[in-house]
């Protein structure tokens, strides 16, 4: 990455003079960090160094500063100028061919990386109660989620996706009522959902469970019947169980199958009831007894999390026998670190931020470093339909994440679900995502890719014969093959373009496909996918004001084939974020 590059050579140079004490009073003591960045003025040069911060330090102007350290650097492939006290570098065309070089060879690799290590992360997102079909929010945790892990994946981490199924709770007998009711309505039974408003809470009251409802009187005619026949006003206990079951593994199957429809694919699907089934949830509970962590206290039992960072102490089990949701959630988490992840990385609702201390605190008191858990609190989506905010509610008529995706793709779904940094409110446009204007921004950059393969496509079937053009090969059999001879020196053309505006546009586009490297180490790092979309906005920006001002399918051979090759690495970067983020990039729209 060219900045690092950059910033690397100042730190050097800094470093070297401080050890011989040429650089004023600045020992190896002080501390300082600075940053390397684009300047606004292009003139300027293509990367900066600020180092005024230092003067308090050697005690000398920032001029001076930045002239010992320049003067220090050896150069090689770039120039550099000093302004106050910036320290400005501008690139030579070599190292601009080089970027297009290197793109060429690597394709969709060219900015892999290893920044993580292999570490061993378990990244859980989306996990629901299977109640119910899946609403926009946890459309956001999965375009968010499966991006994430897609990047982080390609730059070295070792990471395993898991959704935690919610199904040990009471709400799994509310769904087994509800499908009760609807089975008796289809079965002639005359009966209905509570009047009362505390009532009908007890009851999933939505259309979603009518089809479930017919496709089980289909296929279970005769246990249909048997439940219709024996319904006296109250609801037979075995029967119930049986619903229970039946509709936690219908909805399930169904969460699963739309999940991958929206190209999020888990590793594995984690039930919380298995928890409890195998005696995990008891085991956690005796080993946080024998660790003196837990007490009595009016006939509940409490675990002593405000010893460990938490705001105050919570319960574990309830005064009627029950547990809490945290002792599952502490079990659960006890049992990802048993099975050796180092890092446990959550997406959960921002109505969450109060779990974080608890579940860290217990991680603590497990003997492991609480640090090892991330959770990244997300914002909820706003449904927008022709300028007006729609509400959205679990139990009642709703707008699902199946009905979006129906009304405007998967691909636009995800892009705007990812769009923005997971800790704001997201309003999607439901118009604007469905139209085919530079306004939708999935449109936008897809388009970009369209274009990119038409301008290849037209290359190889128009009148430019780029087989046998000065390529010094009589074998080429296509573009792709004329392409892969070129050299670096063969880039030269492009810098002796007479047209200022077509050399501007053309090294701003090479420099903003050589930022794709730090986009994607950064989205990594600091778990950002969003940052990919942005760039993706910047790079089809970049490309359209190329193709303004720089004909690709010149009559000069060699100028057509640089900025061929050009195209064919825009298309490439394109490809290769869009395919990070798990959206389609079209070669024709």
């Amino acid at each position: 990455m060219l900045k690092d590059f950059f910033l690397c050579k100042v730190n050097k140079s800094i470093e070297t003079l401080v050890k011989q004490g040429s650089l004023g009073q600045m020992s190896e003591s002080d501390i300082y960090e600075l940053q390397a960045e684009i300047p606004k003025n292009a003139q300027f040069g293509d990367f900066a160094v600020n180092v005024s911060s230092l003067a308090r330090y050697a005690k000398l102007p920032p001029v001076r500063i930045a002239q010992l350290i320049a003067d220090n650097i050896k150069k090689g492939g770039f120039s550099i100028n000093i302004a106050a006290g910036f320290i400005n570098f501008k690139l030579d065309n070599s190292m601009l061919n080089d970027i297009l070089s290197e793109i060429s060879d690597k394709k969709l690799d060219y900015a892999k990386n290893n920044q993580g290590e292999g570490k061993k992360v378990i990244l859980e997102y989306v996990s629901a109660n299977p109640t119910g079909p899946f609403h926009i929010g946890h459309g956001r945790w999965a375009a968010m989620g499966s991006a994430l892990a897609n990047v982080m994946k390609y730059s070295g981490y070792d990471v395993y996706q898991e959704f935690y199924i919610n199904d040990a709770g009471s709400q799994i007998q509310k769904l087994g009522k509800s499908l009760y009711i609807r089975i008796l309505n289809e079965m002639g039974v005359d009966v209905d959902f509570p009047v009362d408003e505390e009532e009908a809470k007890n009851y999933y009251t939505g259309e979603y469970l009518i089809p479930i409802a017919k496709e089980f009187v289909q296929i279970e005619p005769n246990k249909a019947k048997e439940i219709s026949e024996s319904y006296k006003g109250n609801f037979e206990i075995e029967h119930l169980k049986y619903l229970s079951k039946y509709a936690r593994l219908k909805m399930l199957s169904l969460q699963k199958e739309l999940l991958e429809n929206f190209n999020t694919h888990f590793d594995n699907y984690f039930s919380e009831l298995t928890l409890h089934e195998s005696g995990q949830v008891e085991a956690c509970i005796k080993k946080l007894d024998e660790l003196g962590v837990l007490y009595e206290k009016d006939g509940a039992l409490w675990f002593a999390s405000s010893k460990y960072g938490d705001d105050q102490d919570r319960v574990i089990r309830k005064s009627d026998g029950a547990y809490t949701y945290l002792t599952a959630d502490i079990a659960y988490h006890f049992n990802k670190l048993q099975r050796g992840f180092e890092t446990l990385l959550n997406i959960w609702g921002a109505d969450h931020h109060g779990y974080i201390p608890r579940i860290r605190a217990s991680i603590e008191v497990l003997g492991y470093n609480p640090k090892s858990l991330e959770v990244l609190l997300g914002q909820l989506v706003n449904l927008v339909m022709n300028g007006e905010q729609v509400r959205m509610g679990k139990r009642t008529k709703m707008i699902t994440l199946d009905d979006l995706i129906e009304e405007v793709g998967v691909d636009a779904t995800r892009y705007w679900m990812i769009m923005r940094s997971i800790d704001t409110t997201l309003d999607f446009d439901v118009e604007l995502a469905k139209s085919k204007t530079d306004e939708n921004p999935v449109f936008y950059v897809q388009y970009a890719h369209a274009r990119g393969c038409s301008i290849l496509r037209h290359a190889q079937s128009e009148k430019f014969d780029v087989i046998n053009s000065q390529v010094n090969d009589s074998e080429c059999k296509n573009v792709d093959d004329a392409l892969s001879k070129l050299t670096e020196s063969d880039y030269d053309v492009l810098w002796t373009e007479t047209d200022e505006k077509a050399v501007e546009t053309t090294k701003k586009l090479i420099l903003k496909l050589e930022e794709y490297k730090s986009v994607v180490q950064n989205s990594a790092k600091y778990r950002t996918p969003y940052l990919l979309t942005k760039y993706l906005q910047e790079l089809a920006a970049n490309f359209h004001q190329f193709y303004t001002f720089s004909k690709v399918l010149v009559e000069n051979n060699d100028l057509m084939l640089a900025r061929l090759a050009i195209v064919k690495d825009v298309t490439i970067i394109l490809k290769s974020a869009m395919k990070l983020i798990a959206v389609n990039a079209p070669e024709r729209m």
